[in-house]
């Protein structure tokens, strides 16, 4: 595989009858996830996933500046319609994921 083949490309996975289940996003080598996807891909509610996370980085782990990026997301403006806005949310990589996984 050529070098940066997947830069900023997402994948969406579909779930039973077609529906979307999660997006995930390639940058480099790696996927990144939002802490409500890494909820969604284990069944359980995002406080436990920010728990977990803090946790993580507490324990000396793994580095908070290796394993989280923030990444631009763009969604669709709540109340104008027709426009879209764009939001910094913090993503973790694989290593994170596998991770919490773990836990």
């Amino acid at each position: 595989m050529e070098d940066n083949k997947l830069d900023n490309e997402i994948i969406i996975y579909e779930g039973d009858g077609g529906q979307p289940r999660i997006e995930v996003r390639m940058q480099g080598e790696t996927v990144w996830l939002s802490q409500a996807q890494i909820a969604d891909l284990f069944g359980v509610q995002r406080p436990a996933i920010t728990k977990h996370i803090g946790n993580i980085f507490t324990e000396g782990e793994l580095d908070e500046k290796v394993v989280s990026s923030i990444l631009e997301h763009t969604t669709i403006h709540g109340a104008i319609e027709g426009k879209t806005q764009t939001q910094s949310v913090k993503f973790y990589n694989l290593e994170m994921i596998i991770a919490l996984g773990y836990r």
